[in-house]
Order: C-alpha cells, then structure tokens, then sequence
C-alpha cells in the first residue's frame, strides 16, 4: 500500500510540474511577443511611410524578404511579424505591426496560429479578417492589401502529433477558403496563393522544406518570391 502510495504521489507531482513548465513556456512565449511588439513601436519611428509592408506570424517572421526583395523595387520592404502571434493579437497590436507605418502596401499572413485552438471557427477568423480590412480601409483608404493564403504543412515533420495543436492540411485549406471570400467583400483587397511548388504529391509541404512540419527553409520562400514578383516589380 505504501508502495502503491508513493508511486502515486510522485505522479502527481510529475503532473504538476508538466504544468508548471507548460504555464511558463505559455507566459515567456507571451511575454516574447509584447517585447517584440514594443521593439516594432518603437523602431517605427524612424521608418519611413508609404512604403511596403510584410506583417503577420511566425510564417511571416521567418520570411526573408528583406533580403530577397533587395533591388526588386524602389520602394523599401519592412517586415512586422511577431512568431506565435494570433490574429486575436494582430488586432490587439495593429498599430505596431501595421498602421504605424502607414504602409502603401500589405502583404498579410495572420491566423495560422488561430487553427491551433481548441476553440477555433471558421465565422470568428472571416470575423476577425473583416475588421483587419474594415479598420485598414478606414485609416488607410489608399492603400492595397494582399492577403497571402496559409502555407501547407508536413505532419510527418512534426516532434509531437500535437506539436501545433489541432492544425491539419485539411484545416488549413478550408481556413483559406474562408479568408478568400471575405476578401472578396473589399475592393482594395486581393487573395493570393503563392504556395505553387511547395506541395509534393499528396499535397503536404516538401520535406525538404519543412523545418518543423510547418515553419519553412528560405528555399521555400524563395519559390514564394517568385509568385511575388509581378506585384512587387509593378511598384
């Protein structure tokens, strides 16, 4: 019975300590993101306005696109995303990472993250998509939006089934479809699928690709470039 006692009562402690390291990672992952927020608000003011702007998530973040985009086009390119970021967030800080700027373009890839919650809906993202764009037509009635539709991933590439929460292909696809039609609803906004060349056969993100299963090598984003092209030349 001791036996029995004990071997519960350290897999208790077990369970609490899974917890406790989960809740921290949870908050320093959080506190990361206001960091990176405050940093964009900060160096904003010394960008200069009505040029173009990269914003959203880590899918985003890992774009090189700075670098890539160098002697593309005159105007400059900046990026404004912040990994792990919702479009809950976005909302919350779209000043920072959007309007601060006063961009006279937007390339947007924001809610990936959305699809990993136990509580996510295809009505609250198209929700949340329409007041990015209401909001954007508002205080930036001359500006383009792009919205660039959700990448692929590889489950397969994944360290833990679970690694991204409840996000599948399937999701994803089906998130795009969603975001597609609201922005049909704006005149100044555009859909634009720039995954061609990153699906293998069954349609998950190449292997040689994927980082994790969903973040992406610059190789893979170089092949995104490509479909940028036309719309960064004519700036």
């Amino acid at each position: 019975m001791c036996y029995h006692r004990e071997k519960l009562r350290r897999q208790k402690m077990d369970e609490q300590a899974v917890k406790q390291f989960r809740d921290y990672m949870i908050e320093a992952g959080r506190r990361n993101r206001e960091q990176k927020y405050e940093k964009y608000r900060r160096l904003n003011a010394f960008c200069e306005k009505g040029q173009i702007l990269f914003t959203g998530s880590s899918l985003m973040e890992y774009f090189p696109v700075v670098e890539m985009t160098e002697g593309m086009t005159e105007k400059k390119v900046y990026n404004r995303g912040v990994g792990g970021s919702t479009s809950f967030e976005f909302l919350d800080h779209i000043d920072a990472v959007l309007f601060d700027l006063e961009p006279s373009v937007v390339f947007l890839n924001i809610g990936t993250n959305d699809l990993s919650r136990p509580d996510y809906s295809h009505e609250g993202l198209k929700e949340r998509y329409r007041s990015i764009f209401t909001q954007i037509g508002k205080r930036l009635p001359d500006t383009k939006v792009y919205f660039m539709a959700f990448y692929p991933m590889n489950e397969a590439k994944m360290s833990h089934p679970m690694a991204f929460g409840l996000r599948t292909n399937e999701l994803t696809t089906d998130a795009n479809a969603a975001v597609k039609e609201v922005c049909a609803e704006f005149s100044f906004v555009e859909y634009l699928d720039c995954n061609e060349g990153l699906r293998d056969e069954a349609g998950r993100l190449k292997e040689e690709f994927a980082i994790d299963g969903v973040h992406m090598w610059p190789e893979a984003y170089a092949l995104v470039l490509e479909a940028l092209k036309p719309y960064l030349e004519a700036l």
